[in-house]
């Protein structure tokens, strides 16, 4: 049975970006499905303005410009994009996998690749009686843009590098930061940690937030109770920003017929990338295999490594360049 894609990519963060890029490369017939409504999934929904510096060629970049040049990157090759378009069932085999979105629309294509990352995602939220009420006014779970905290007194609640990160930014831009953890001891990197000490960022540690009220003059009263302590303090601040993390959702992939071998929600790999579903490939923080470190750079060297070894097994009579400057002039030369 003939099928109307090479590669289907599920997944539009970066990593399944630069996948549906480099599938291009190789002249694939290519569609990239993501859930979301646009391309660059937790980075673009969760930390557009975050600072990423362990992307090569880039000493710090923003996660929305990062996002932006891997959609200019995208555009050199005539990939159909699908936003919108949750996965909601694999059928099939190798060479002919019919892959259906939640909208009922159905696809076939000749291998797959999931770049789904951790799953569907929300935020996990504060866990106070009337933080709702405050949620897209005062209570932020990302920052939407830095202007929004211009001068103002910001609270950031969270002891990950995120949440540094998300401190650090804030620093130039808003009157008085502070920083609350719940231990002493922050979990971010090493380097990150040194930058927020040697900042003018307030930290508060080991606090939890136990209360919130609006005051008159429209701050908001934080009340932070010390963790295993009896010390309460009080914080009055404009904005506060929640980073906890999030939960992911990995039920959809479970839902699939075709479903590959997973571990703690996590899909088993091998070092071609290949699962144990033939023609089923997975990258990013979707997969685990012995030293998988969780950063966007390492999906970036997976991508090519799925690409190529699907396109080997799809078309074996087809030799595979090595290097991008090969696969560009050939483009070339083609046109």
């Amino acid at each position: 049975m003939s099928s109307e894609y090479d590669l289907t990519i599920i997944g539009g963060g970066p990593v399944g970006m630069f996948a549906a890029f480099y599938a291009g490369m190789r002249n694939a017939h290519v569609q990239l499905l993501e859930s979301l409504p646009e391309l660059g999934g937790q980075v673009q929904a969760l930390y557009p303005e975050k600072m990423i510096h362990d992307v090569a060629g880039y000493p710090a970049i923003k996660g929305r410009d990062l996002v932006a040049q891997l959609a200019k990157q995208l555009a050199e090759f005539p990939i159909d994009v699908r936003t919108k378009s949750p996965v909601e069932n694999v059928t099939g085999q190798m060479g002919d996998f019919t892959i259906t979105t939640t909208d009922g629309t159905v696809s076939h294509s000749k291998a797959i690749i999931v770049a789904t990352g951790t799953g569907a995602f929300e935020p996990r939220r504060l866990a106070v009686e009337n933080a709702d009420q405050f949620e897209g006014q005062q209570l932020f779970y990302h920052i939407p843009s830095l202007a929004t905290f211009k001068d103002k007194t910001v609270l950031v609640a969270g002891g990950g590098d995120s949440a540094i990160d998300m401190a650090l930014m804030l620093e130039p831009v808003a009157k008085q930061v502070y920083i609350m953890h719940r231990r002493n001891q922050f979990r971010g990197m090493e380097h990150s940690v040194d930058l927020l000490k040697a900042s003018s960022v307030i930290i508060k540690t080991p606090f939890l937030i136990k209360e919130m009220q609006q005051l008159a003059n429209g701050q908001l009263d934080l009340m932070m109770k010390e963790v295993r302590g009896d010390a309460e303090e009080h914080v009055a601040v404009d904005d506060l920003i929640v980073n906890y993390g999030f939960i992911a959702d990995h039920k959809a992939i479970e839902a699939w017929q075709v479903t590959p071998t997973m571990d703690h929600y996590l899909i088993d790999v091998n070092t071609e990338m290949n699962t144990n579903v033939a023609g089923v490939a997975a990258i990013g923080d979707a997969v685990t295999y012995p030293g998988k470190l969780g950063l966007i750079a390492s999906g970036f060297g997976e991508a090519p490594n799925a690409v190529n070894q699907l396109m080997m097994t799809l078309y074996p009579e087809r030799r595979s360049p090595l290097h991008s400057t090969t696969l560009f002039e050939k483009r070339a030369h083609q046109k």
